[in-house]
């Protein structure tokens, strides 16, 4: 409650300050008028259609696979392939549209510098899409 300051009554005052209320009032206006416009903006999104028949007419490409053995052996589609063999392969797969993936299977003891050539072999080739494929872990581990 606010005493007056002055004058002879020495009772309470009986008039509001007003001033807080006022440049709270004025702060909220002008948030308001910078705000307003930007929530007329609109922003059009072009979504695309179902279109469930498209689906059925594309065929997915089938993966290429390429098994390593231990002692280097290579096998493309389950066909024993030599190395120059695999380079023309990778070639003629990577001019495919759109691009099948080489799956690469390596057994567990092939030494890796064997399969870092055959990578780079395939993507020298243009081959983008490079997978490994590994066995399920034991179910006891």
């Amino acid at each position: 409650m606010a005493m007056s300051s002055g004058g002879n009554s020495g009772g309470p005052m009986s008039e509001i300050n007003v001033t807080p209320l006022v440049d709270v009032m004025l702060v909220l206006l002008i948030i308001f008028m910078i705000t307003a416009p930007l929530m007329s903006h609109t922003v059009t999104i072009e979504l695309p259609t179902a279109n469930p028949k498209a689906k059925d007419e594309e065929m997915p490409v089938p993966p290429l696979d390429l098994a390593i053995k231990q002692d280097g052996n290579l096998y493309f589609n389950d066909h024993e392939i030599t190395e120059p063999e695999l380079k023309a392969q990778f070639a003629v797969n990577a001019q495919k549209v759109p691009q099948p993936e080489l799956q690469i299977r390596a057994d567990k003891a092939t030494q890796f510098k064997i399969v870092k050539k055959i990578i780079g072999d395939a993507k020298d080739s243009g081959m983008v899409h490079v997978g490994f494929m590994t066995t399920d872990a034991p179910k006891g581990q």
